[in-house]
């Protein structure tokens, strides 16, 4: 039998039976292995050991997932001891963040420049909206507008929810696809396909 498939069987007996024997040769094997690989990534001693921890422990819980078809045992806890490190690695990046940092603060001082950005928006919204059937025209405007939400709506018009957001749909592709010059999410810059040009 060769380790692969004797690792193979472990790990089956852990999924099957709970096998602690099983489990710890397996452990006996592996954990050091993933300690040292961790540190060797540069995770501190302590970390690494953590991390070796969760993975014996996944490996423990979810057996049953391992498929000795598409990986080696070993390469699946190296991937998983990988992930593991990257996921920790992450959460430190965000610990770092100060909450107090003015940089990440936002300002309540409106800017003139936006304040006329968004002016201007919100009137060539309204144009592109002034050609729309009113069933639909009502229906965005409760949207976008009043900002209240698909389900919302339906509850207050008395709509199927299907209906509401089929109509504001059909209004958004309707304004997009007559070229007007509000860029629409989504839709092609030129005119649209099978439109003349």
């Amino acid at each position: 039998m060769t380790p692969q498939s004797e690792f193979a069987a472990l790990v089956a007996a852990v999924a099957d039976r709970k096998d602690r024997s099983a489990f710890a040769v397996l452990f006996d094997h592996f954990a050091p292995r993933l300690n040292a690989y961790l540190q060797r990534l540069g995770t501190d001693p302590t970390t690494a050991e953590e991390i070796t921890q969760e993975v014996m422990v996944t490996l423990r819980r979810k057996a049953a997932l391992f498929d000795s078809a598409k990986s080696t045992l070993a390469t699946w806890l190296y991937r998983v001891a990988r992930n593991r490190r990257i996921d920790m690695l992450r959460r430190e990046r965000l610990a770092f963040l100060d909450t107090q940092d003015p940089v990440i603060e936002t300002s309540d001082e409106s800017d003139l420049d936006t304040q006329v950005d968004l002016s201007q928006r919100g009137e060539a919204v309204r144009l592109a909206l002034e050609g729309l059937p009113e069933e639909q025209l009502s229906l965005v405007r409760l949207a976008f507008f009043d900002g209240l939400s698909h389900s919302e709506i339906s509850q207050r018009t008395g709509l199927p929810l299907g209906t509401v957001k089929s109509r504001i749909r059909l209004g958004f592709v309707r304004r997009c696809r007559d070229g007007l010059t509000v860029r629409c999410p989504g839709a092609p810059r030129g005119p649209s396909r099978g439109a003349p040009p």
